[in-house]
């Protein structure tokens, strides 16, 4: 595929993954995604899997699933609410599909997620689960887009970035996605958190029309936390980060956002497994 048909592919499907994190409460049509691509229908599908990576099924469920696991961590809504935001039509189907992808059932991960006491949390430190290392970081830049309002909803300005990446040959399929977090969403209403989405650059990058912009990234001393599991469950890591550890290691945190690097693809990694650093610099 030559270049320019590469990058108007690459837009188009940048279209349709926005689309997808619009409408993930509606039925979402293979013909009306094909539609927003501007690609025939008999060809769309596996144009996008071969640009994505997964099928649009994939997608749509991956990102319901990952919504169903903030809800049930932070709102009190019953789960067969929860499962019909899904798209599920009923709690049993619901629940085989989310015990498949994040090893519990919703009920049972919403206890241990939500309900986990500080005992259970120095019991996980002890098993090795919270490990934080210092370490020093060289000054780097970041191609980002910004991104406003809830956290979870993140995803949208990472597919953007990312697409823009690849259609200007500024990363590999191996770059890991990194997040810049302003506020704390303890203390900051929802729809004001400010973040941004993007990945390590070696030059400066500059595309107005869609965002894109370059950040610099202070060098320095780090505290590094390696979280595994899902991202709707990050706040563990920084809740231990923030308390138990910053209490105990006498380091003072620097005036800098925290930075969160992810190791691993979560289109092919089972929410479990995925790898987080939760990055906060030291004076």
């Amino acid at each position: 595929m030559n270049q320019t048909i590469q990058v108007s592919y690459l837009s188009r499907i940048e279209r349709v993954l926005s689309f997808i994190a619009d409408h993930l409460d509606d039925d979402l049509d293979m013909d009306d995604l094909a539609d927003v691509a501007c690609f025939s229908a008999y060809h769309f599908h596996r144009i996008y899997r071969g640009l994505v990576g997964e099928t649009v099924t994939q997608t749509v469920r991956r990102l319901r699933l990952q919504r169903a696991a903030s809800d049930l961590i932070r709102s009190h809504s019953d789960i067969e609410e929860i499962a019909k935001c899904a798209g599920y039509g009923s709690v049993e189907a619901f629940s085989r599909a989310f015990k498949s992808a994040f090893q519990k059932s919703p009920a049972s991960y919403r206890e241990h997620v939500r309900e986990t006491p500080v005992s259970l949390i120095q019991q996980e430190r002890n098993a090795g689960m919270f490990n934080v290392e210092i370490k020093e970081f060289p000054a780097r830049k970041m191609a980002a887009i910004a991104h406003h309002g809830d956290y979870m909803g993140i995803s949208k300005a990472f597919d953007k970035v990312f697409m823009w990446g690849m259609k200007h040959q500024k990363l590999t399929a191996t770059t890991p996605g990194t997040g810049l977090y302003y506020d704390d969403p303890s203390q900051v209403p929802s729809d004001q958190l400010r973040s941004e989405a993007g990945f390590i650059v070696d030059e400066e990058c500059v595309d107005e029309e869609n965002g894109v912009r370059t950040l610099d990234i202070q060098g320095g001393r780090y505290a590094v936390l390696r979280f595994k599991g899902s991202y709707a469950e990050l706040q563990k890591g920084y809740d231990y980060l923030f308390g138990p550890w910053l209490n105990e290691s006498g380091e003072t945190p620097a005036n800098a956002p925290v930075m969160e690097v992810y190791l691993n693809d979560p289109q092919s990694t089972p929410p479990s497994e995925l790898l987080t650093d939760i990055c906060v610099a030291l004076q």
